[in-house]
């Protein structure tokens, strides 16, 4: 009797449990539905040079923004970048573009799915990560041009990534680009935003980490806010912890800033470690050696802070302040491509030391 009457329960909640699935996947569905629908509406590609180097560029547009995209990961070693597109529909675009250029021969749109888009980018030559760039870019109405996405292949590799970090291998990195989206952070005599600077040096730490074996999670790989618009700061802080939090096997955290005083003159660079984190202190210091090596600006030391992210974080954390922003020639080191690359690259080296020591 027992056992029959225990048979029966187990039958009961089973069907409650799939009943619960069928409604929760119906309500995912028509989530999906109600999202806003992106379609692609305008296409150009053209030779350009990009801070002095040799690119082709393809823009593709379409009638709305805050485009959800990412690039899959290890195609572009099939001499192809794949670029999935959510909430996209391919719209009046052509389904294949011949492309007649040495790096780009071939662009193929397809609609995978209802709404879900999948661009293939066929390339001339095997392209690994630090030889193509994607972001996207705000319509151009005096220009003509909508928002879009635009994806630049170069001829040659940008990031660095010949130079070997040792110890990074198989090691798992959270990348905390400071700010974004709605929260442009501190803001340059000139008006670079603090998010700007973060995120470029980010990508490229990342890419120089990922070439030497590592695995990078970013919290953000392009101009938006974690949590979501019109969040508070402590929801949006929390967001960036659990990135990491929820990261498995993560290592290390390391959240990028740039620094801001309402003196034009103030200057420097700086690290940050929570207090009592012996762990915490070694990576911060790592980096800060490094950056100060490379970085050819003013030292101003290995200091503790009850800053949010490295607080809340249970791994080793660490915040860096490459610059002040607010500073004349600070700024413009900062949004130079080639100084961005010497900030990633020192980081990357003292990323590498804090897991040889």
């Amino acid at each position: 009797m027992c056992k029959f009457f225990c048979r029966a329960v187990s039958a009961a909640a089973l069907l409650v449990m799939c009943l619960s699935m069928l409604v929760m996947g119906q309500g995912s569905v028509e989530a999906a539905e109600k999202s806003p629908v992106h379609e692609l509406n305008y296409f150009k590609s053209y030779e350009t040079e990009i801070q002095g180097a040799k690119a082709f560029r393809i823009e593709i547009g379409m009638d709305k923004d805050n485009l959800d995209y990412q690039v899959i990961p290890k195609t572009f070693l099939h001499k192809q970048l794949v670029l999935d597109m959510k909430s996209t529909k391919p719209g009046k675009l052509k389904k294949n573009i011949k492309l007649n250029n040495s790096l780009v021969k071939r662009l193929t749109i397809s609609e995978l799915e209802r709404r879900h888009t999948q661009v293939v980018i066929e390339l001339g030559k095997n392209v690994t990560e630090d030889m193509y760039s994607v972001h996207v870019e705000k319509a151009d109405h005096k220009a003509g041009k909508p928002y879009r996405l635009v994806v630049d292949i170069f001829a040659e590799p940008q990031g660095g990534a010949d130079e070997n970090f040792k110890g990074v291998k198989g090691r798992t990195i959270v990348i905390d680009p400071g700010h974004g989206g709605s929260d442009s952070g501190a803001v340059g005599p000139t008006g670079l935003a603090e998010k700007t600077a973060t995120l470029a040096v980010s990508k490229k730490v990342k890419t120089l980490l990922e070439a030497s074996g590592a695995r990078v999670v970013m919290t953000r790989d392009r101009d938006v806010d974690v949590y979501g618009r019109n969040a508070t700061d402590r929801q949006e802080l929390q967001a960036r912890v659990n990135v990491g939090e929820f990261t498995p096997g993560a290592n290390i955290f390391v959240s990028i800033h740039c620094n801001a005083f309402s003196n034009p003159e103030a200057k420097g660079m700086e690290t940050y470690y929570f207090p009592g984190s012996v762990r915490g202190e070694q990576l911060a210091t790592s980096i800060y050696n490094e950056l100060l090596k490379d970085g050819g600006l003013a030292g101003r030391g290995v200091r503790t802070a009850n800053f949010y992210v490295i607080k809340h974080s249970s791994m080793p954390a660490t915040l860096l302040e490459l610059a002040f922003i607010t500073n004349p020639r600070e700024e413009a080191l900062l949004g130079d491509d080639k100084y961005q690359t010497t900030l990633a690259k020192a980081i990357a080296r003292g990323i590498s030391r804090y897991f040889g020591e």
